[in-house]
C-alpha cells in the first residue's frame, strides 16, 4: 500500500485544517481501539456493570473507546465531545469544532467476533449540539473487522480507506457510488409482525422477486452492525432498513439521529445514495435531543424511494 495515498495527503486537499486535525486523531484513536479488540486485556464481551445514556448495559471495550477517544481528541480544534455513552457534553477546549460519536457501535456482537466500529461526526460548534445532519463538515466511521477500514465524506463525496500494519490509513476507493437500483435488502425479518403497514408491504414486493411487479430477485443480508451493513451497502450497494415498528421504545425507531443516523447518511448522500425515516431525508431532520432515536432506511436511491412511496400510500 505504500504507493497509495494515505489519509493525511487526502484531507489537506480536501477539507479545513482544523477537520482535518480531528479526523487525524480520531485515526490515531481508531489504531489503539483496534489493538484493544485483537489484544484484549479482558474478555471481548465483558459488562462494565454500567447503563449507558441510552438505557443499554455497557461493555467494558464500550468504556475504554470512549476514553481513548475523549482523549486523542483533546488537542485538536474540537469545543465538546457528544458520546452516545454520556448524558451530557464533554467540554474540550477553545476550538470552534464539535464532534460526536458511538464510541463502539454494535459492541453487543463483539463477543461472537462480529464486525464493530467508531462512528464519528463533526459539526460547527457555532450552530450548537441540535444540528440537523446537513450541517456536518465531516462524517465517517472505522470498521474493526479482519481489518481495520474507513469510511469518511468531508463534503466532496465519500472515500474509503485500509489501516496498515504502522496505523497509517490507505485510499482504497477515492470516489464510492452506490448503484441506484439493487438486488438486495437487509431487514431483520424476525420482527416481521411488528412492521408498519408500509414496510410489509415493501417487504413482501422484494421477497415475491420475479414472480411479483418488482420482477427480479432479491438477496437478504442482516449482520446487526451498523457499520458493517453500510460498509456493504457502500461497497456492492442494496437498501437497510430499520424501521419504526409496534414494539415498546420502537415506535420511533431505534437508531440514534447524532449518533448513528445522521453521519451514515451524510456517507450515504455523498455516494449517490439516499437515506430517510421512511418520511424525510435524514439530513433534514432537527434532533429534539442528543439521544434521539429515529427509523433508518438508507442505500440505493430507487428502493428509498419506492419505500417512502409506500409510507405515502402511492406505491
Amino acid at each position: 500500500m505504500a504507493d497509495t495515498p494515505s489519509l493525511g495527503p487526502y484531507l489537506d486537499d480536501a477539507t479545513s485544517d482544523d477537520v482535518a486535525g480531528i479526523v487525524m486523531a480520531l485515526a490515531g484513536a481508531a489504531a489503539q481501539i483496534a489493538e484493544q479488540i485483537r489484544h484484549p486485556q479482558t474478555a471481548l464481551d465483558a459488562a462494565a456493570g454500567d447503563i449507558n445514556a441510552d438505557g443499554d448495559t455497557q461493555k467494558k471495550l464500550d468504556v475504554i473507546a470512549d476514553f481513548i477517544i475523549e482523549d486523542a481528541l483533546r488537542d485538536t480544534a474540537a469545543m465538546s465531545y457528544l458520546s452516545e455513552e454520556r448524558e451530557q457534553a464533554v467540554a474540550l477546549g477553545d476550538g470552534g469544532l464539535i464532534v460526536a460519536c458511538d464510541p463502539l457501535d454494535g459492541s453487543s456482537n463483539i463477543g461472537v467476533n462480529v464486525s464493530v466500529g467508531t462512528i464519528f461526526s463533526v459539526l460547527p460548534a457555532a450552530g450548537g449540539e441540535l444540528q440537523p445532519g446537513r450541517a456536518q463538515l465531516a462524517a465517517g466511521f472505522f470498521v474493526y473487522g479482519p481489518q481495520t477500514t474507513l469510511l469518511i465524506s468531508v463534503g466532496a463525496g465519500t472515500a474509503s480507506f485500509r489501516m496498515d500494519a504502522d496505523g497509517v490509513f490507505h485510499l482504497i476507493d477515492g470516489q464510492i457510488s452506490i448503484p441506484e437500483t439493487a438486488t438486495e435488502f437487509a431487514v431483520n425479518a424476525s420482527n416481521q409482525r411488528h412492521w408498519p403497514a408500509a414496510v410489509q408491504r415493501y417487504i413482501d414486493e422484494c421477497l415475491a422477486g420475479s414472480e411479483g411487479n418488482r420482477n427480479h430477485d432479491f438477496n437478504m443480508r442482516w449482520v446487526a452492525s451498523l457499520v458493517a451493513e453500510t460498509w456493504r451497502v457502500t461497497c456492492r450497494g442494496g437498501v437497510f432498513l430499520y424501521m419504526d415498528d409496534a414494539r415498546p421504545g420502537y415506535e420511533t425507531g431505534r437508531l440514534r439521529l447524532v449518533y448513528e443516523a445522521a453521519p451514515v447518511a451524510m456517507l450515504v448522500e455523498q455516494a449517490g445514495g439516499l437515506a430517510s425515516d421512511g418520511r424525510m431525508p435524514i439530513l433534514d431532520v432537527i434532533p429534539g435531543e442528543l439521544h434521539q432515536r429515529v427509523p433508518l432506511v438508507f442505500g440505493a436511491a430507487e428502493e428509498v424511494r419506492r419505500l417512502e412511496a409506500h409510507y405515502r400510500g402511492e406505491a
